[in-house]
């Protein structure tokens, strides 16, 4: 894929329809930052140019090429570049299936797995994250799910772990699972912080420090990026984005477009496009 010129940002966030469990984003970007957020899969992610700053629950991890970025499912994050000429990377997306299955598959592992590390310095895994990305670019199916698997068993055999049963919950963690269950429901209209505490029998602040416990951000942040991802999930099936952003609550198509491309990387439409095969190359993001 031919890349416009480095002072321009620009993105392409894609799904190879021969691995529809596993998506695609090769982006430069300079000014864009994404805010706190989480995924339902995995992120495994390479610098090919400059610095990416991401922020973890434990601390900012600074990336720079060669380094391989791995995030776990819902481990909530933000990234922003580390350096004024922003960022370029390649990121997979394979989904918890896809992993666990790998490790089922390739290695000792069993159950639910998750990564040690986020961020380690590695340019064989680097180059595979690349090679995937341009055998699905090629069309070439039976390379990308090959070097896929080499790629993860890889990791999963360096930095990968099983993760253990889940201890008691701390206090609170009922209120906030009732709480995000019923944000869900009601994602379209959402209660006030207050009226979702009354509801649950406990006080509004008691109810943030929970969640955010919980879920690693405070609710109107979850719910900004669980919006995003049903909008997601909507575009996905052909749903055009007006249709979406009324559908989960967002006030406008412009409300969405701004969250769903701090969030995704790109705007609605361009995803959309995606999805249905209409793609440009190295679409420009810039102003």
């Amino acid at each position: 894929m031919a890349e416009p010129r480095a002072t321009q940002e620009w993105a392409r966030h894609w799904q190879y329809a021969e691995l529809p469990d596993l998506d695609l984003l090769r982006a430069r970007y300079v000014r864009h930052t994404f805010p706190r957020h989480s995924h339902e899969g995995y992120v495994l992610a390479t610098i090919t140019s400059g610095v990416e700053d991401v922020g973890l629950p434990d601390g900012t991890l600074h990336a720079g090429p060669g380094t391989v970025i791995m995030i776990n499912p819902e481990v909530p994050h933000t990234a922003r570049a580390g350096v004024p000429e922003g960022w370029v990377y390649a990121t997979l997306y394979p989904s918890a299936q896809v992993v666990n299955d790998i490790a089922a598959d390739l290695t000792d592992l069993r159950g639910t797995v998750d990564f040690a590390e986020t961020g380690v310095p590695d340019p064989y895994a680097a180059r595979l994250i690349t090679e995937v990305h341009r055998a699905a670019e090629e069309g070439n199916a039976l390379a990308a799910d090959s070097v896929l698997r080499v790629l993860v068993a890889r990791l999963l055999d360096r930095h990968g772990n099983v993760l253990p049963a889940r201890a008691s919950r701390f206090a609170g963690a009922r209120d906030a699972a009732r709480a995000r269950n019923a944000l869900e429901e009601r994602m379209e209209r959402p209660p006030t912080l207050e009226a979702l505490a009354a509801e649950l029998g406990t006080s509004p602040f008691a109810l943030l420090r929970a969640f955010k416990k919980e879920y690693g951000m405070p609710p109107h942040t979850w719910l900004t990026d669980a919006r995003v991802r049903r909008a997601r999930r909507m575009l996905d099936a052909g749903t055009a984005p007006a249709e979406a952003a009324a559908a989960v609550g967002f006030t406008d198509q412009p409300h969405l477009n701004r969250h769903f491309t701090r969030i995704v990387g790109v705007p609605p439409g361009a995803y959309r496009r995606e999805r249905a095969g209409m793609y440009k190359t190295g679409m420009d993001l810039s102003p």
